[in-house]
């Protein structure tokens, strides 16, 4: 047993309260690679390719089809994380009612679902109703295709910087891409004639660049976790004037935090004529005007200081645990969480003396706290945009340093929002780092009602009684919202933040996934 896995051992350990035992044997990330000269090549995407060398892998992996069962608090059933009223699957106790509300004005306020298996990421990404279905152009960047198909290779090699900015739907019909076969896969992490581990990622190899690191000097246990932080990260989409526009970039040169985040934000927008930066943001919320983050899902970011990821666990050990069938040992490449195994084979690799029913109440337990505090803190981020929202509007009394008021106000909103998707985005619901997970929260809780108070302030409390009260009352949550909805007027009406919504012009579906409607 090296003396690395030892160490991430002992810490997991000590994250369960367990006494150090043997049993782990079996799980060295260290060990050397098996060499391999396959006669794929390097242009071949499809997974299907690889099934004949790699058959325990291919299976495992197509096991990634599976999109109906349940953890306590995650799953892999495409359901509206938002609606706790409808929910799928049925019975589903841990919805966030306000993800509309607080996505106001960005695509993410049409559709956002629980996610599928890997094989599932493009047949998903091509239905999803953030793209317009409803135009010829999705309007959105291809740089959105970054993380759902090893075709980026490709296309970037053809393309180079020029593929950003190309509408999304240019690359969408089948012709372009095969969605079943050139899915998250095998050359997203493996060189097709090798099987070596590689980054395909853009964003992760100009991140590694500037960060002085070489890839075949790292570590292949280093590996092993950074080709899934190629995609399982924040990442924004860089500006014009600062570079590429539309060159996806992980935005961590202060830190990976969210307070390392917020930071780095603060800059990296457009320039000012005088060449410095204003703040970076992704869109402007529609109730309070201000401009906002939208968070990713920064799954390593919150990972890799952990319990688990500081003590030198891979993400592979726990998502993708090595397997014996017919005398051979390999990875599993069924990526998905190590609850969905009643004997929770994964964890009990170095948890060998405690009971899979006892691990899986100990994860729960963490879930259980961050969810709790996750809820408070999305209500906390309504009610800073909502007294935003009537300050902005008021035209009462208000105090002499107004302005002032206002502009912290509003940037404690973008801070408080951006701490809570911090957390709401990554999908261990706070058990990769139950800590950080935590203390963002509050974070994310102080932010918020400081510029509900700050609010009050500049309007010498004018707005208080509209407040007062639980804020469900105030503002309800909107619980259904879509593009086809937004283009009836009478839907607009169902909610008071809907109403603050243009109406959308009448139009058909022109996209069906990737088949083109015909249009009369």
């Amino acid at each position: 047993m090296t003396s690395k896995f030892l160490n991430g051992t002992l810490a997991a350990m000590l994250l369960m309260g367990m006494p150090m035992v043997s049993g782990c044997d079996d799980v060295s990330t260290e060990l050397k690679a098996p060499v391999y000269s396959t006669k794929i090549s390097e242009d071949d995407m499809r997974n299907s390719s690889f099934k004949d060398q790699f058959p325990l892998q291919y299976n495992s992996y197509m096991k990634n089809n599976e999109s109906s069962v349940m953890t306590e608090y995650k799953g892999s059933v495409p359901f509206h994380k938002n609606d706790g009223t409808n929910p799928l699957p049925a019975g589903y106790k841990y919805a966030q009612p306000y993800l509309k509300n607080l996505w106001l004005g960005y695509p993410f306020m049409y559709e956002y679902n629980e996610a599928r298996g890997h094989t599932y990421a493009l047949e998903d990404f091509v239905n999803i109703d953030r793209i317009n279905r409803y135009a010829e152009k999705g309007s959105l960047p291809s740089t959105c295709w970054n993380c759902k198909t090893p075709k980026m290779m490709t296309w970037i090699k053809e393309y180079g910087d020029s593929f950003w900015t190309k509408d999304v739907n240019t690359f969408r019909a089948p012709e372009s891409l095969d969605a079943k076969e050139e899915s998250i896969s095998c050359p997203t992490c493996h060189d097709q004639k090798t099987m070596e581990l590689r980054p395909y990622s853009e964003p992760l190899k100009d991140w590694l660049a500037r960060t002085g690191q070489d890839w075949n000097k790292l570590s292949r246990n280093t590996k092993r976790t950074l080709v899934c932080a190629q995609c399982h990260v924040e990442y924004y989409f860089t500006h014009k004037d600062n570079g590429p526009a539309g060159r996806p970039v992980f935005p961590w040169d202060n830190g990976m935090d969210a307070e390392a985040m917020y930071q780095y934000y603060r800059t990296h927008g457009a320039k000012n004529p005088d060449g410095s930066q204003k703040p970076f943001a992704d869109w402007v919320h529609a109730a309070s005007k201000i401009p906002m983050i939208k968070m990713q899902h920064p799954d390593f970011e919150m990972f890799q200081d952990g319990p688990h990821g500081a003590a030198g666990v891979a993400c592979a050990d726990c998502h993708m645990p090595y397997m014996r069938e017919g005398g051979k040992k390999y990875s599993s490449h069924w990526m998905t969480s190590p609850l969905k195994d009643p004997d929770l084979r994964a964890c009990r690799q170095c948890h060998a003396d405690k009971t899979a029913d006892y691990l899986r109440s100990r994860v729960i337990y963490s879930q259980q706290k961050t969810y709790n505090q996750l809820i408070k803190a999305q209500d906390a981020s309504v009610r800073g945009h909502e007294a935003v929202r009537l300050a902005n509007a008021w035209t009462g009394e208000k105090a002499a340093n107004y302005d002032q008021l206002m502009t912290e106000a509003r940037e404690m909103v973008r801070k408080g929002q951006l701490f809570w998707d911090y957390v709401s985005a990554e999908n261990s619901v706070g058990f990769h780092n139950p800590a950080k997970a935590i203390d963002t929260l509050m974070t994310s809780m102080e932010c918020s009602l400081k510029a509900v108070d700050l609010c009050q302030q500049a309007t010498m409390y004018g707005i208080a009684p509209a407040l007062e009260g639980n804020i469900r009352d105030i503002v309800p949550p909107i619980l259904e919202h879509s593009r086809k909805l937004q283009q009836d007027p009478a839907h607009l009406q169902t909610n008071p933040w809907l109403r603050l919504l243009p109406v959308l012009p009448p139009a058909e579906k022109v996209w069906d996934g990737q088949t083109k409607v015909s249009m009369k």
